[in-house]
């Protein structure tokens, strides 16, 4: 017969389990935090401009769990941003088992056209950010044999029309987690999540261009948040020998 605390551990597979995610407050990212929530995690999220989204998803689940949430505000360019979060994350839950690097910024940058400003701010959120939130993670992760996960894109692959910048910054990100894969093993498991046509951009978006996406993913639809969060939830909790590789959530659309 399951004694109630082995049944409780089957429920909760990520019960004791602390992840640090930025980027939490909204789209992919809360839902990933509440699926690996809804596993037993407990959960620093991390956001910049979104602080009544995070504070609404962090009353929500600490109504379901107290204490299982907080929040740590910061603008992750700020070269004092990454040990900050680390050392908020050790603060609140006194340990960290899992990194997932959300966070990223996304917009147009045409050749002829690029700043910069722009350059900086696109390399920065999705490729500079991720590298010094994983080398000040890395010593609390070593301790827990923990996880790192980017959030990667197709684009790192396949380039975006006139989103040159993006997807040098995504290629460099899916390099990075290869070589983080590397270089933290065997304590520290390194993935990423490539997710596909899973939510349309905030921005306009013309709907032929819309349509000619799905049209060239082999399953004729997109994908959820709640697919990308399940995968994330695969990693975590199901996937102890799988190091470096990057997973594409994506219908089918990288074939």
């Amino acid at each position: 017969m399951t004694s109630s605390h082995d049944t409780s551990t089957i429920e909760t597979p990520l019960r004791d389990h602390v992840v640090l995610i930025t980027g939490g407050a909204r789209r992919v990212g809360a839902e990933i935090v509440r699926i690996l929530h809804g596993a037993g995690a407990r959960i620093l999220i991390h956001h910049r401009n979104s602080s009544s989204d995070a504070h609404s998803l962090a009353d929500e689940l600490n109504t379901a769990r107290a204490g299982s949430v907080a929040l740590a505000s910061a603008e992750l360019l700020d070269p004092e941003a990454p040990q900050s979060l680390i050392d908020a994350t050790l603060r609140v839950f006194g340990r960290l088992d899992v990194l997932i690097n959300n966070a990223s910024t996304f917009y147009p940058t045409r050749i002829g056209e690029i700043t910069v400003a722009q350059w900086d701010d696109l390399m920065g959120s999705n490729l500079k950010a991720p590298l010094f939130l994983s080398q000040a993670a890395a010593p609390s992760l070593r301790v827990r044999r923990g996880l790192i996960i980017n959030i990667v894109d197709v684009h790192a692959l396949r380039p975006l029309k006139g989103h040159a910048v993006y997807s040098v910054a995504k290629a460099g990100l899916a390099m990075l987690t290869r070589s983080l894969a590397r270089e933290l093993g065997p304590e520290i498991r390194v993935n990423g999540i490539a997710p596909g046509p899973v939510l349309w951009p905030e921005r306009a978006m013309d709907e032929d261009l819309k349509r000619e996406i799905i049209d060239k993913t082999a399953l004729k639809r997109h994908g959820t948040p709640q697919d990308i969060a399940r995968t994330a939830l695969f990693l975590v909790k199901d996937a102890p020998y799988i190091t470096g590789q990057i997973i594409a959530v994506d219908g089918g659309r990288s074939i």
